[in-house]
């Protein structure tokens, strides 16, 4: 495939103020699982690098909001994170965090070398400062109105309602988030990358050089260099990050894009005393794993720093996917509109793979793709349950109750066992070939294919049938669906590592590496299996219905978070509002009232007597569940007829912002009778 010695792999840091999410997992960590599995299997010098991204303005405003400092955010995220991809198996060699001490150094002589060179550009400009907190602020300590949609909360870099990019200074009505007042516009020092020096060497390198590249990073880059660049700041006025490192710098840090990246750096410093092996050697080629909003940084951005550094390797490929959105909508941390990975494996133990395996047969490899519950259980139920689990099942129970779980010896292969074997190998270069090109779906499916074609061989041959006329014949069988349940191993190791685990336990076989696959005597005759179970489950219907309500119910909780109060009506004088006589009852009898859905015939006591009052509340409430609720009643209200019956008052209700009615009762127990003043 090609000449390096070994790969480098990143995969884009996580940032550090929520959990992972399966978004995350699609676009990113799972495909570099996957390949990382994939060049080990076949022998590959290989470095997976990890880590943490932990500076930046979200996390300081977090901070901010929750009364905590910024390292307490990232303490507690980085956990999450880390201990979320530990569970889940994803197998990085180093997982780091870019709060280390071994960062900010690397980031520190990184800005440094650049510096002492020349090539940075030193720029005044006018910036926006708070006067009342004494700092500068960053575009997201700036809210205001998009002057593009109206959305009266957008940001100083972009407005999450349209998705526009914005400067701070487009914001009509900017205020800042620290005191909320108009900020005022302020001289300040900053640094720059002029990648505007850099753009025909960008365009002979990616546009002439990386047409290889997926369509999706190649055009995105295209469309960036073809629109010109221009100089880019890599400092900022913030007091969280990495402190720029000469004089005059005081107060400010780092871009957390110019620092991030060289997270990659200092991960395999932390790893091995030989990094530059990995990051300086031309006999390393390096792969970026990431997600579409991340290609511009990876492609032009990190490029044009290691280019100016000028000792370090330039990635070969940025195998970047799109997004993936969750039941139609867009996954939204800030909505809580997410499947988070620690509470999947809290909620599915056991069921990393299908995870994985779901993601992968769904992944947004050229365009967004969509996250379905439904989707997930028929995915497991049809393909793992009833493919892949249904042919390994049927060979490994059939050996046991055949042959006490001894594996026969081939005997004569007919045709149509040696084209089912060599139906193996031709498998095993198409799924090689899709790796190699970072078709993860696609090798998924052809993995799948060689269960599928376990699944036909065994059917076709039927040896439960067989087995009463030419017992001999059956041994051939048999022999030949365990060399492709061991063949199974082996292509399907790198997408489900764990189940992968549990069918060797069951044929109990030892790993086999990647050149193996293929071959027909992977187990030999008289091999000994243990006694085997189900590899997957079926999901039920419930357990879906569970994680639906789940995503309802956030849906639901944020409507009524962006419901606003409706404005005031017209004022009434005081004298009107005295000839209401409010009075507080309790509900002594209540009854659905015949053919109607909404209505409830209710028997009260107000105090100054017994009345009947319908009211439209039977859809919010069951009648048995009031009687002795204590409410508020109107009772000089005119007697209205409902539904044949006289209603003498109305009960007093607040309408929730999702529509649902709710009793206004006393906060403790009044006498019947007090009136509401």
């Amino acid at each position: 495939m090609n000449d390096f010695k070994r790969t480098l792999i990143t995969s884009a840091l996580p940032y550090a103020n929520g959990p992972v999410h399966i978004g995350h997992l699609a676009g990113v960590y799972v495909p570099a699982d996957i390949y990382a599995r994939y060049l080990r299997m076949k022998g590959e010098d290989v470095l997976f690098i990890g880590g943490s991204d932990e500076h930046g303005v979200p996390i300081t405003l977090k901070a901010k909001n929750s009364g905590i400092t910024p390292q307490d955010v990232v303490d507690k995220y980085h956990n999450i994170i880390k201990d979320a991809f530990g569970r889940f198996g994803i197998s990085f060699d180093v997982y780091s965090r870019t709060s280390a001490k071994i960062h900010h150094e690397t980031a520190s002589e990184f800005f440094k070398k650049l510096y002492n060179e020349g090539k940075f550009i030193e720029k005044t400009s006018e910036q926006y400062f708070d006067n009342e907190a004494g700092q500068f602020l960053a575009d997201r300590y700036i809210t205001g109105t998009c002057p593009k949609c109206g959305n009266e909360k957008a940001y100083g870099d972009q407005c999450e309602a349209c998705g526009s990019s914005l400067n701070a200074t487009d914001l009509i009505n900017p205020k800042s988030t620290l005191s909320g007042n108009p900020p005022v516009l302020k001289e300040t020092k900053h640094w720059y990358l002029p990648l505007d020096q850099y753009e025909p060497w960008l365009k002979e390198w990616i546009i002439e050089g990386h047409r290889e590249w997926k369509t999706n990073v190649y055009g995105q880059c295209k469309s960036w260099i073809d629109g010109g660049l221009n100089p880019r700041a890599v400092t900022r006025d913030l007091d969280w990050g990495v402190p720029v490192p000469v004089e005059g710098a005081e107060g400010k840090v780092l871009y957390v894009w110019f620092d991030a990246p060289i997270g990659y750096i200092s991960a395999t410093k932390e790893l091995t005393p030989e990094w530059e092996l990995w990051w300086k050697d031309k006999d390393t080629r390096m792969l970026h794993f990431i997600g579409k909003d991340n290609i511009v940084f990876h492609c032009i951005i990190f490029p044009s720093m290691l280019k100016a550094e000028g000792t370090y390797n330039l990635p070969d490929n940025v195998p970047a996917n799109e997004f993936l959105n969750l039941e139609g909508d867009k996954i939204s941390t800030s909505r809580n509109w997410a499947v988070w990975l620690h509470e999947y494996l809290d909620e599915f133990p056991g069921k990393e793979d299908v995870l994985k395996y779901v993601l992968t047969a769904n992944a947004p490899e050229t365009k967004d793709n969509d996250f379905t519950w439904r989707d997930f259980q028929a995915r497991n139920n049809n393909e793992l349950v009833a493919i892949l689990g249904n042919f390994v099942n049927r060979a490994l129970v059939l050996t046991q109750k055949y042959y006490e779980g001894i594996v026969p010896a081939c005997g004569e292969l007919l045709e149509v066992d040696k084209e089912a074997l060599a139906q193996l190998l031709v498998l095993k270069a198409e799924v090689e070939k899709s790796l190699d090109s970072f078709r993860f779906r696609e090798a998924l499916k052809i993995a799948m294919d060689m269960a599928r074609l376990g699944n036909k061989y065994l059917a076709d041959m039927e040896p439960w049938k067989v087995v009463k006329t030419d017992p001999e014949r059956v041994k051939t069988i048999m022999n030949t669906c365990m060399q492709i349940t061991a063949n199974l191993t082996i292509v399907f190791a790198p997408f489900l590592p764990y189940t992968m685990d549990k069918l060797r336990g069951f044929i109990n076989l030892e790993r086999l590496d990647w050149d193996q696959l293929g071959r027909s005597d992977l187990i030999p005759s008289g091999h000994q299996i243990n006694k085997p179970e189900l590899l997957f489950e079926k999901i039920e219907d419930p357990v879906i219905d569970a994680q639906i309500q789940k995503l309802m119910d956030t849906k639901k909780a944020n409507e009524m978070a962006n419901t606003t109060a409706s404005p005031q009506k017209a004022s009434c004088s005081y004298d009107d509002f005295q000839k209401m006589d409010i009075r507080v009852g309790t509900i002594l009898e209540a009854e659905k009232v015949a053919k109607t859905k909404k209505l409830l015939k209710l028997k009260i006591d107000t105090g100054i007597d017994q009345r009947t009052v319908v009211s439209g509340i039977a859809e919010y409430y069951e009648p048995e569940n009031i009687i002795g609720q204590q409410i508020l009643i109107l009772v000089n209200l005119e007697p209205r007829n409902l539904r044949g019956i006289e209603s003498q008052g109305m009960i007093l209700m607040a309408e929730d912002a999702d529509g649902s009615l709710k009793f206004c009762s006393p906060v403790m127990a009044v006498k019947n009778g007090s009136e509401v003043k």
